[in-house]
């Protein structure tokens, strides 16, 4: 058992939309993730999704409003909705996610953005 710093984490890659696993909790795991533009439409039938924004603003879209997760904030997406993060302005966003370990990046849409494997740092 060891802290883990996630601005040191953060530094350790630059790709955006490629998540990297930094812890679990039994079976759910501590994503770290930046991102930049818009991601893709998708829900997921069996898990809730929390994002934090370390670093930024997050535009969080669903089908009929937009939510904005200001740093130090973070929202809760519930099993089955469908939602599409994005930045605005060309903004680099670094987020947390906490999520189940079978949790699928994106739901049932497979899209050239789709990670299925996420490096652990």
């Amino acid at each position: 058992m060891t802290s883990i710093n996630i601005k040191e984490k953060f530094s350790l890659f630059s790709k955006n939309w490629h998540p990297h696993q930094v812890a679990t909790v039994d079976n759910m795991q501590v994503i770290l993730a930046k991102i930049k533009g818009e991601f893709v439409w998708h829900s997921h039938d069996d898990e809730d999704e929390l994002f934090q924004v370390i670093k930024g603003t997050l535009h969080m879209q669903f089908r009929d409003r937009t939510e904005i997760v200001n740093e130090g904030e973070f929202i809760v997406v519930p099993k089955g909705v469908e939602h599409n993060p994005m930045t605005k302005n060309e903004e680099e966003v670094h987020i947390l996610l906490f999520e189940k370990l079978n949790t699928a990046h994106t739901g049932n849409v497979q899209h050239e953005k789709t990670q299925t494997e996420y490096p652990k740092i």
